[in-house]
């Protein structure tokens, strides 16, 4: 059995050569990323494997991203402290973890109750006391506590979802992978005002956002223009 000092050294490990060999230079998220337990965030077969570079699967046909996809995405949130973030898709809460040590304040909701009910208390008995668990369509954001400087969403959506540009605080940041099965792109949006810039990032590959404004179990299909 891999003893909590073993999963450290790994730990730290991942931090130095998946992470900040690859160009992540944020330094509050280095050591966010080394302070927080990933392998607690995984079913118990799973944990020997927590610091490997890929992403792992934590049921409900869910994953636990690969570490560096995490840490890329944070990283671009440009997170100072002070901020009120939206996390959509908690999945085991490793993200939100992250974010709780890089935010003022972290909502995050889930759509399968067995996630967010577990997703809470992991996140309770860790000390993420900033951190608000919503069992919910994230497609659909979190309105009461809008509006947020940055949005997370850390599952593919046919586009984005109207109910989160509107959620977004003025000069916020909006990061969201848009794609179908056969290709997603990572996509940044600020908001100016009323308008919205947005910059399309690298392909990625995440599992479907469901819900209102995200894809059914029989849509989950490619975007025409990615055919």
């Amino acid at each position: 059995m891999t003893s909590e000092e073993e999963y450290r050294v790994l730990r730290f490990q991942m931090v130095k050569d998946q992470i900040e060999m690859r160009g992540v230079r944020d330094a509050r998220l280095l050591e966010a990323l080394r302070a927080v337990p990933r392998h607690l965030f995984m079913p118990a077969r799973y944990r020997p494997r927590a610091y490997d570079d890929m992403p792992l699967p934590i049921g409900q046909a869910q994953t636990i991203s690969q570490p560096y996809m995490a840490a890329v995405m944070t990283q671009l949130l440009g997170l100072s402290g002070a901020e009120n973030v939206l996390e959509i898709g908690t999945g085991s809460g490793y993200q939100a973890a992250l974010l709780s040590r890089l935010a003022s304040t972290v909502d995050t909701v889930e759509l399968v109750p067995e996630h967010a009910a577990h997703a809470a208390r992991l996140l309770a008995e860790l000390g993420c006391a900033n951190v608000r668990v919503h069992q919910g369509d994230g497609s659909a954001g979190w309105p009461a506590a809008a509006p947020y400087q940055t949005i997370l969403v850390t599952a593919a959506a046919p586009d984005v979802p109207p109910a989160l540009l509107a959620q977004l605080a003025p000069g916020g940041r909006l990061v969201i992978p848009l794609g179908g099965r056969s290709g997603q792109v990572l996509n940044l949006w600020i908001r100016r005002g009323e308008h919205f810039e947005r910059q399309t990032l690298f392909e990625v590959s995440f599992v479907p956002l469901r819900g209102e404004a995200g894809w059914s179990e029989d849509d989950w299909q490619p975007r025409p223009e990615q055919t």
